[in-house]
């Protein structure tokens, strides 16, 4: 992509900033580090940490001597090799930011792929969101920049930019004071573990950098290993053969041979078409071109590849570094110690001459000197970080072999560790705290709130111990508690507030109560000088909890041993105790509306079910686990005429308030016209008008089963719900084939029935889809479970429909706490009318039928033993048989069932109901009615295929 298009983005120079760069020292410290690896790997660490603390993808630095054409690429690092390659060489006049920092002598950022300008250079690539580049200005000489390529989207903050402007600034000090130093680029121990091959010769050399060429014969390449018909006689391409580690300086002192027009001396590595890298020496002076606008370099090179170390600049250089420095020879025996050696580990009268074991005791650790040796053998660098014995402090070792021994650097890194502890802390904290305060912004019920105050509070403060407390009419209670002896906790709940002063400072005043140790904690309140012994406890931070102006509870942290609560640790408690506050007043209000809510819809289901002769009924409802608001679903049992029953479940669509009124107004519909002894398939159309009524976003499923015991037949009408599952008493189970009829709401008339026969003692189970589907489980696998656990249980011989309904639960809802939806449960065990118990006669639609009809009660009920409820008995049926003969029509049945009470039937083939009128008292009729209301304990008419059936209900003498 790329990056030929940004804005400078600081009015001032970024040299008046002051910000120091994390690894390096400041401007104006001693000079220390300004030649040698020691300062190269200084910038590079510089690099790294400026990296890491910005969050970029890489870093780099650009150089460029005055009158050159372009800025070079001296440093970088996390750049991959693709990248290093396109940046290696810049043009001052590109639109990029390295070439704007250095022209505009002010921060810019580019983000990546901004179009390009005139002039810019197409294609540069870039690997993250855009690049940040400083300016870095030797005073009176050098120019370049330094670049962060950031991976964040948008432009980097000011503090970015003071943090790059930092290490510009340590940067251009650190080339100022190697300029300032005659000699060679890299004197000193070199001993970078490369081969050096080669003799001393002299060649003519120069460098032309405002034509961007090297001046050499073939005599001068052949010394560099360079062949002359494939090398190109760049500057660019003479770069990537120089050491990096010389580079930056080697730069640094031409710029000042040509600012200066002065003599010159550089010494620098040089890389070898095989890898080996040889030493050489460049003497000349600077020359003005012919036409008088720019100069260059004219002088000798000389390749110095084993002439040994120029032991005087060494010295200079070593006594000056910042770093402490140890030569050992091929014994492992101390030859050289600079005045930072000293400082750091002794005298050098202590050290030279000593075996290295002996004189650094922390390098003998396990490992340690394995490490030493190994690089020792290889003859290739290494480093690592080693924390002193003596005072704790942190020194990163640089181990550079050289043909004498090995060189060994000692950087203190104290410093930039702490820093990094301390980030990598308030790090780590501050991802808690985030993960805290989403945790909390998820938390629906009190329970939720605790629980999220345990998990990520105790870790993040190191307690052993957290309550939270609410007060409720003066006393304390608690929502949750964890890491507390349930006797104590027990002991507190329902105190009152002024028997507990600690808690009462913080629910009552709202201000913070933190309590370092015991002996503190008896000394304020020593009347509740035994509470930490009961408690287990050596150290509270007791909280308030303040939400929208009032207290709304107290949290607090316990710890088992004595803890002294530091100033940043209190202010950070009571900030977050504002966010604990906040979650737990919605979690109340939740809880509150919650309880409300199931509390409603408890009381819209049905308390207990009727014990009747036709079924043995139990049900259960389950609502949906924490944090779900209520749902729809219900269940009822509604007694029939004739031993008669109707079972019914439904679920109305959705979860809250609304849906659970709307259940509650469906049952009490249901129970009205099932008393009505309304057909289901007309029931069903009611109660679909109703649910249009209710408006376009409502909807709900419904079973409705009537088992009649005399004929065993159950009549089944649904409605978008799931069908029941029958158990035989074999132990076998199936699901009934059912007429598919849309949900209420959603349906057209006319609904289908289906009509089953059920052997006695069958099972019928109603349920909702909350029992048998959830997200991972589709609705045929959960039936099909339902099936398996039913036969199971029937073939074991469950037959109490409680216990099955606990076996159903149990099975198919593990964990009911984190179900998402309620769940209703309605589990029927069959009984039929035994057949002694029922008798049937058909009559003739003519006048002498009552006659008849009470000539069969008298025998009936003699055989029966009920000769006490012959004659209420015979005027029932005399005035019903009389009411057909005169206003229906045939033909007409009469039936008697012996049950829990005696009932009497007559059906006859008008569709007619009988209702009862008020008779005057000048009036022959209208007191039939009125007679059996008076002589039965219930009465009533229900439609049949074939007519109607008028029915009544008689209690059994109390001897039955």
């Amino acid at each position: 992509m790329s990056l030929d298009e940004g804005r400078s983005i600081g009015a001032a120079p970024v040299d008046a900033v002051d910000t120091e760069p994390p690894t390096a020292k400041r401007p104006g410290a001693p000079a220390g580090g300004t030649d040698g690896p020691g300062g190269h790997e200084l910038l590079r660490l510089g690099l790294e940490q400026t990296m890491a603390v910005l969050g970029g993808l890489g870093c780099m630095v650009h150089l460029g001597v005055l009158g050159s054409s372009g800025l070079y690429l001296v440093a970088d690092t996390g750049l991959p090799s693709a990248l290093v390659r396109a940046w290696g060489e810049v043009g001052r006049e590109e639109q990029v930011p390295p070439a704007r920092a250095v022209r505009e002598r002010t921060a810019v950022w580019m983000p990546a792929g901004a179009p390009g300008k005139a002039g810019a250079v197409p294609g540069r690539p870039s690997s993250g969101a855009g690049i940040l580049s400083v300016p870095l200005t030797v005073s009176g000489g050098l120019q370049g920049a330094v670049s962060v390529v950031t991976s964040a989207p948008g432009e980097p903050g000011a503090e970015a930019q003071r943090l790059l402007g930092a290490v510009a600034e340590w940067a251009a000090d650190w080339l100022r004071r190697s300029t300032a130093l005659p000699g060679a680029a890299d004197t000193g121990w070199y001993g970078s573990g490369e081969q050096m091959t080669g003799r001393e010769v002299m060649v003519s050399w120069g460098w032309d950098f405002a034509g961007g060429a090297v001046e050499g014969d073939r005599s001068a390449l052949g010394i560099l290993g360079l062949d002359h018909g494939t090398f190109d006689g760049r500057i660019g391409t003479w770069r990537h053969l120089v050491h990096p580690q010389d580079l930056p300086l080697l730069l640094a002192r031409m710029d000042a041979a040509i600012r200066a027009r002065s003599a010159y001396s550089l010494e620098y590595r040089q890389r070898q078409p095989d890898g080996s890298y040889r030493r050489l020496e460049a003497r000349g002076d600077a020359r003005l071109h012919a036409d008088g606008t720019s100069v260059r370099l004219i002088g000798t090179l000389r390749d110095i590849t084993g002439s040994g170390l120029d032991l005087p600049s060494a010295g200079r250089a070593l006594l000056d570094m910042s770093d402490g420095f140890l030569a050992v020879d091929r014994r492992w025996r101390i030859v050289f110690a600079n005045p930072e050696a000293e400082r750091l580990l002794g005298p050098s009268g202590h050290l030279l001459g000593r075996l290295l074991w002996e004189a650094v005791p922390d390098l003998r650790e396990p490992g340690v000197e394995n490490a030493c040796r190994q690089a020792a053998d290889d003859g290739r660098p290494a480093g690592f970080d080693l924390r002193r014995s003596t005072d704790g402090r942190w020194l990163h070792v640089r181990l550079v072999p050289v043909p004498e021994g090995l060189t060994i650097s000692f950087t203190d890194i104290t410093r930039v560790r702490r820093l990094q502890d301390q980030q990598d802390t308030a790090g780590e904290r501050t991802a808690r705290i985030a993960e805290l305060t989403r945790a909390l912004a998820t938390a629906v019920t009190g329970r939720d709130v605790v629980g999220v105050v345990g998990a990520f509070m105790l870790p993040l403060f190191g307690a052993d111990g957290v309550g939270v407390w609410v007060q409720e009419r003066g006393r304390i209670f608690a929502v949750g508690t964890f890491g507390y002896p349930a006797e104590f906790v027990k002991r507190i709940e329902g105190i009152r507030i002024e028997d507990t002063p600690p808690v009462a400072q913080a629910l009552i005043d709202c201000v913070p109560n933190f309590i370092p140790s015991p002996e503190e904690f008896i000394r304020r309140y020593p009347g509740m000088a035994d509470i930490p012994d009961a408690d287990g406890k050596k150290a509270w931070a007791m909280l308030p909890l303040v939400a929208s102006g009032h207290s709304v509870g107290c949290c607090t942290l316990a710890y088992e041993r004595p803890h002294a609560f530091t100033h940043e640790e209190r202010t950070l408690l009571t900030a977050l105790s504002g966010l604990v506050a906040q979650a737990l007043e919605r979690a109340r209000l939740y809880d509150a509306e919650h309880g409300r809510a199931q509390e409603l819809q408890r009381g819209l289901l049905p308390r207990t079910l009727p014990s009747l002769p036709a079924v043995t009924a139990a049900a259960r409802y389950l609502p949906a686990g924490e944090g779900m608001e209520v749902g729809g679903d219900w269940y009822d049992v509604i007694p029939l005429s004739a031993d008669r029953v109707a079972l019914v479940i439904g679920d109305v669509m959705g979860h809250g308030l609304s849906e659970a009124v709307t259940m509650g107004r469906l049952r009490t519909a249901v129970r009205t016209l099932a008393d009505l002894e309304l057909p289901p398939d007309e029931m069903f159309i009611h109660l679909n008008d109703m649910v249009n009524g209710l408006g376009d976003d409502f909807y709900a499923t419904c079973l409705y089963a009537v088992y009649d015991p005399t004929s065993r037949l159950c009549s089944l009408t649904t409605a978008g719900h799931p069908p029941p599952a029958v158990v035989y008493p074999d132990g076998t189970a199936h699901f009934p084939d059912l007429p598919l009829n849309p949900p209420l709401g959603a349906a057209d008339p006319p609904f289908d029935t289906a009509v089953i026969e059920l052997p006695e003692d069958s099972l019928l189970v109603l349920y909702t889809d909350g029992l048998v589907e959830s997200p991972d489980r589709a609705l045929d696998r959960g039936m099909a479970h339902l099936a398996q656990v039913l036969c199971t249980a029937e073939r074991s011989g469950t037959a109490d429909p409680k216990s099955l309904c606990d076996c159903l639960i149990a099975a198919l809802l593990p964990d009911p706490q984190r179900a998402l939806d309620d769940t209703a449960l309605l589990v029927a065990r069959t009984h039929a009318a035994a057949p002694a118990d029922l008798a049937c006669w058909q009559l003739l639609g003519e006048p002498k039928a009552a006659g008849q009809a009470r000539h069969h009660i008298r025998d009936q009920l003699d055989a029966w033993d009920l000769e006490e409820l012959a004659m209420s008995t015979e005027l029932i049926v005399s005035e019903l048989v009389g009411n057909v003969v005169r206003h229906a029509k045939g033909p007409v049945m009469l039936r008697l069932l012996r049950s829990r009470t005696l009932i009497c039937e007559l059906a006859d083939g008008s569709a007619t109901m009988p209702r009862i009128r008020r008779a005057a008292d000048t009036d022959e009729g209208g007191r039939g009615l009125q007679l059996i209301a008076a002589l039965t304990d219930r009465w009533g008419a229900r439609y049949t295929p074939s007519g109607k059936c008028i029915w009544t209900e008689q209690s059994l003498p109390t001897a039955q």
